[in-house]
């Protein structure tokens, strides 16, 4: 498959008055035609940074793109100008953030808002930009379109306030949709049918979408490949059944363990100890090897390469290098590749 988007060796640092974070550190990854990628990692792994540098939407005050080249159509979006990034935010790539109520202007009707990006990116009229809305709503399951046109976010549920803002992303069928964790701010109940529909709408406007997540299971629902972060890299990227079933980092072991399960007999939930690195001084070698049980002493001295497993999966870890010792994924992750396997075997 082609490839629509790629990000090469990107490195992004935010200045503050501490001195330099070294946010994301030589990123690489590409984004095929009509492929799901979820960047999977805890809390301050550069999971939002890296798809907001894609958009050009880092803080210009502090942050700054040391280096590395965003591709896309032909074009390095690293190195656009603003007004040349205007063209392309919004209509050739848009973004679902978190949470759908701060998405949304509580002073504008949800119609008006939905129709602003058809009228700038497509130079539709009012009624041709009030059709495709109507249509989209309908779309993303809002009854009662030609109602629900003229009424303001505070009007609508969480759940329905989230699907507005699908219908905002998808105004201008973009190429990449970067959806950044959507599904957080919502209830299980209404996670599930948010992440059914955007499953449905892929289908529909044939897009490739970026999924942000710092949840597994989500995963394991809607994506076609995972990568796998940990202090501004990627540790670990392959399909999403080699991640699962063939996991090689053992920061995959340790969120792979973490995931809940509904049949788990232990009292306690895994938790991977320690704490991520503070990124203002990276270590020299492996930034997971103080929280990795398995790290040997050339994990504190040298960052590992990324070793190829198969021709789609790859891992930075020396436990790959022909010379390391042999170890098995803990117990944990293989009973849970067992729940996975028997979930899918199930659906």
């Amino acid at each position: 498959m082609e490839n629509i988007l790629e990000v090469k060796d990107l490195n992004i640092s935010f200045h503050t008055f501490s001195g330099e974070v070294q946010a994301i550190r030589g990123v690489n990854f590409e984004l095929k035609k009509g492929e799901t990628l979820a960047i999977v990692g805890e809390s301050g792994s550069g999971k939002s940074v890296t798809t907001k540098a894609i958009m050009r939407l880092l803080p210009p005050q502090n942050s700054e793109i040391k280096s590395g080249e965003i591709l896309f159509d032909g074009k390095d979006l690293a190195h656009l100008s603003e007004k040349k990034m205007q063209k392309v935010r919004g209509k050739d790539i848009s973004l679902i953030f978190q949470d759908p109520m701060t998405s949304l202007n509580p002073t504008i009707k949800v119609g008006k808002q939905i129709m602003e990006p058809i009228i700038k990116h497509q130079n539709a009229s009012k009624s041709e930009a009030k059709k495709r809305t109507l249509e989209l709503l309908s779309m993303v399951g809002i009854p009662n379109p030609e109602q629900r046109f003229e009424q303001y976010p505070h009007q609508f549920s969480g759940g329905m306030r989230q699907r507005v803002v699908i219908a905002i992303a998808l105004a201008c069928n973009p190429k990449v949709l970067i959806a950044d964790e959507p599904t957080t701010a919502l209830d299980v109940t209404i996670q599930a049918q948010i992440l059914e529909l955007m499953k449905e709408l892929q289908k529909k406007i044939d897009t490739s979408i970026i999924f942000i997540t710092h949840d597994l299971g989500v995963v394991a629902n809607v994506a076609d490949r995972v990568a796998v972060m940990y202090a501004g890299k990627i540790v670990e990227i392959g399909t999403v059944d080699e991640i699962f079933y063939n996991p090689q980092h053992p920061y995959t072991w340790g969120l792979i363990s973490s995931m809940p399960s509904l049949d788990s007999t232990e009292e306690e939930l895994y938790a991977i100890p320690g704490t991520p690195p503070n990124l203002l001084h990276p270590p020299v070698g492996d930034a997971f090897a103080p929280r990795n049980e398995y790290a040997m002493q050339i994990d504190l001295e040298e960052q590992p390469p990324m070793f190829k497993v198969s021709d789609t999966h790859y891992a930075a870890t020396w436990l790959l290098h022909p010379d390391a010792p042999k170890v098995e994924p803990p117990a944990a992750v293989a009973k849970r590749m067992k729940q996975f396997q028997a979930g899918q075997e199930g659906q």
